[in-house]
Parts: C-alpha cells; structure tokens; sequence
C-alpha cells in the first residue's frame, strides 16, 4: 500500500484534471450523479416537442440539457408507437358528442380537434339573452365558411416565436463557454460530459424535428349535404354551420407526426442510445472531476432548465387552437363564432332550433336537446314548432286552455323561455 508522506500528495488533482482550477485544492466534490439525467424530464419533453412547430426550433437545441433518462425512453417509445403525436401531446384527448343536423350522424366521441374547439369556444365573450334563469347555458354559433381543400396539411413553421428562438441563445452560450473554461483548465471529465450533452441534445432535436406535424381530415363526397351539427357538452352547445370538409375537420380532423423513412427511424434510434450513453457519462464521470468543473456542468443544466421551464410554461393547449384557427381560417373572418348565454336548457333549445334554420330538422333537434316526452312537453313542442313555421310568433294561451291548471303553469313557464329565445334570436339578427 503506498504511503502518503505529505498534504499536498493527498490532495493532488486527479489524472484527468491536469491543471490548476481556482477551486483546485478543495476536497469537496458535488454529487451530481443521481441528479442530471433525471431532473427537468418533463421540460426537456416539451422543450423538444415545439421542434415542430416554431420555426427553426430543431437548429436550436445544441446545449446540454437535464433530463437525458427521459428524453431517451421517448425516442425509443417514438420508434415503436403507432401515433407519435400522441407522446408530445398532438392527439389523444376525447371530445364530445357530435350529432349531423341534416343525416342524423352521430358521433359519440370526437377526437383532440374538437376537444381543442370546445375549449376555444369556452373562452369567447358570450352575449347574455334575457330571460328566466335556473341553469345558464351557453351557445356557440360556429360559421365554418372555409374547408381545408386536403387530406394531409403541413404544420411545418406554423407559428412564429422570436422569443423562443432568441432565448435558446442563452443556454447554448453557458453550455459552450462552461465547456471551454472546463477544457482551459484541463479538467477533460467535466469538459467531455458537457460537449456530449451540447452535441446530443442538438442531435436529437435536429432529428426529431425532421419529422413533419400534418393536419388530416377526410375529405368528402362531392353531393353530400351541409356538414351542420351540434357539439353537445354539458356547459354548451356549439352548432356547426358549413359544408361536411369544413364540420369534418373539426369533428374527424387530427394532428399525425410523420417520420418518412427508415433512415430517419434509425437516427432516432441513435440519438436515443447516445442519450443513454450521456446519461451514463454524467453518472460516471462527473464526480471524478473537479469542483470547479462540476460547478461548470451544474451551471449549464441549471441555465438550460430554466429555459426549459420557460417553453414549458407556455400554453401548449393554446398554441394548438391557434393552429386550428388557421388551418380553418376563423382567425381571419370577423363575427365566425358568435357565442350566447341564456338561462334555460328550454331557451337554449328554442334558440338552436331557430339559429340552424332547417325546418325540416327542427322536430329532431328539438327532441335530441329536450329528450322529455310526457304529454305537456310533446304538445308543447309540437305547438312550438307549428307556430314558429307558421311565423305568428310564439306565446299564445289559446293553445292551452283546455289543460288543467298545472300543467298551464308548466306550458306558461316554458312559453316565456321559448319567446325570451325568439326575441334574443331576432335581436342578435342570426336569421
């Protein structure tokens, strides 16, 4: 066993870090082992998945970011899974009930895009209609006068973020400096883990935004009939009213991320496993260099965490509504989407009856909103919709003397709904 004679042999710089640092002879060492390839996961996740969507985002990765563990298991995960939107959340959220005005189609469950349109329509400023109030509802009139003219759209550099490109300069300058005063001090363990990191990260962002988001839907028939229907959710309605390409982006349309080739796929599988590797390396080495140098690498995951953090607190769910406001181009028409409060699901159901504008229809949609078949409530709906074809307006007690005295209550109380629906409709002038 080697004896050790002096101080100053017991504390000589390891054979790796072969000049002096300005912390060169402390004895503390940070453990960082446990911390880097698992801290900031979940930001790094985000931080790649806007590689789709910002432009020149995939140039912009090259900085050594935390979370290598997890960003690996999602390149394996990619290779394998049938739909890789969902694993950057582009799909997979449910929507609500969908029902075709004109066939009577019924979709029990529409997919993210509606799910995404319900939630934009949820933050319209309503216009309140008078009337009695028990439970608010609101209505949301949907004029989709555009239908994306293609199955498959592309989503490449859909948006614009200065900020978010201008702001990746920042950890790429303290990863690449930290990687510099590492290597000018010789301390080449904690200088090679940094440059790994600078290089995967900007690997695998430039391979995964070699991918392309589309936009898909189905593209109609030529012939079919209006696309109109109703998107029913507890809180609201929402009547669609446009041709079947333009409901059907909405109800049947979705994000897919492509990755066209098989090359493409085992670049993928290579940055996943340099990821590995990386998060190995930091495991191992680190701790081997010097405090100086573990004081550089914490410095540019700490940098590059928070810019991480920062993508990651954008509103992702917002990004991708705007995204649908463009591709169906309710952005730029004033006055698409109208939305209405009124203060009875009776109400309610009078106003789309009247803001559909299909005769023929009106007894279905009246029933498939006001499912109530007693007596009152059929002669109450049959009588509504003979007077509102007929035009002579809606409250009449002549159509109820003959019933007994509480049920002319329940008829009187559902007339004044329906005539507080007809006067709000003629006022907001949908007709």
């Amino acid at each position: 066993m080697p004896i050790i004679y002096s101080l100053e042999e017991a504390i000589q710089p390891r054979a790796m870090v072969t000049s002096p640092t300005p912390m060169g002879k402390s004895q503390f060492a940070l453990d960082t082992s446990g911390l880097a390839s698992v801290f900031g996961g979940p930001e790094a996740i985000f931080s790649l998945a806007l590689v789709h969507v910002y432009t020149g985002r995939r140039w912009l990765g090259w900085y050594n970011s935390p979370g290598s563990y997890f960003l690996g298991r999602l390149l394996l995960d990619i290779i394998s899974h049938p739909n890789p939107a969902e694993l950057f959340n582009y799909d997979g959220q449910k929507g609500p009930k969908f029902r075709a005005v004109h066939s009577g189609t019924m979709i029990d469950e529409t997919g993210h895009l509606a799910a995404l349109f319900v939630k934009e329509c949820a933050e319209i400023p309503a216009i309140p209609i008078p009337g009695r109030l028990t439970r608010p509802l609101n209505i949301t009139i949907a004029n989709l006068r555009y239908s994306p003219p293609k199955d498959k759209l592309s989503l490449a550099g859909f948006q614009t973020h200065t900020r978010a490109s201008v702001g990746a300069l920042v950890p790429i300058i303290v990863s690449c400096g930290a990687c510099v005063v590492s290597g000018y001090y010789r301390d080449w363990y904690c200088c090679s883990v940094i440059s790994l990191g600078i290089i995967v990260n900007g690997l695998s962002c430039f391979v995964i935004g070699s991918g392309e988001l589309f936009f898909t839907h189905p593209v109609p028939q030529p012939g079919l009939p209006p696309g109109d229907g109703l998107l029913t959710t507890p809180e609201q309605i929402i009547l669609l009213k446009g041709d079947e390409g333009a409901v059907n982006s909405v109800t049947r349309g979705r994000f897919s991320l492509h990755f066209g080739n098989v090359l493409l796929f085992r670049s993928i599988g290579t940055c996943a496993v340099l990821l590995m590797i990386q998060s190995v390396a930091q495991l191992l080495l680190v701790p081997q260099g010097s405090l100086f140098g573990q004081l550089m690498f914490v410095a540019s995951l700490v940098v590059s965490w928070s810019y991480n953090l920062w993508l990651s607190s954008l509103d992702k769910e917002k990004i991708q509504r705007d995204m649908l406001m463009d591709i169906l181009e309710l952005k730029q028409e004033k006055h698409s989407l109208t939305k209405f409060t009124l203060g009875t699901r009776t109400s309610m159901a009078v106003f789309v009856v009247l803001a559909s504008n299909n005769k023929k229809k009106s007894q279905d949609i009246l029933d498939y909103l006001l499912p109530n078949n007693t007596g009152v409530w059929t002669r109450w709906k049959s009588t509504i919709l003979d007077r509102l074809e007929s035009g002579k307006g809606l409250l009449d007690e002549s159509d109820w003397k003959d019933l007994q005295d509480h049920e002319r209550i329940l008829l009187k109380m559902l007339d004044d709904d329906a005539e507080a629906a007809y006067k709000g409709f003629l006022e907001a002038k949908l007709h």
